[in-house]
């Protein structure tokens, strides 16, 4: 069985897409899906992990994330304070 969003071969018997999350075509109505939440994780993580936990919830590379964050700090200002706030609010992961 193919995903229609990503174009990917899943196997025959899955309700939704091991690569995109997305419900298969023919699927039942109750898929239940994971709660996604905004954590610090423990590994992957250089100063606080707050970049490695954004790159996480969205799905993006981390690396990626870490070149906005500084970029948004050198010409905004505003990510350092970003940074500061959200090391505080986001819980680390259990």
């Amino acid at each position: 069985m193919y995903c229609n969003h990503c174009g990917k071969a899943n196997p025959d018997d899955a309700r939704v897409c091991v690569y995109c999350g997305v419900p298969l075509t023919g699927a039942p109505a109750t898929v239940v899906t994971a709660e996604r939440r905004l954590v610090r994780p423990r590994t992957g993580r250089w100063i606080a992990g707050v970049c490695a936990g954004v790159a996480q919830y969205y799905g993006w590379n981390a690396s990626t994330i870490r070149l906005l964050w500084i970029v948004l700090f050198l010409f905004a200002g505003t990510g350092g304070l970003l940074y500061l706030i959200l090391w505080i609010v986001m819980p680390n992961e259990a």
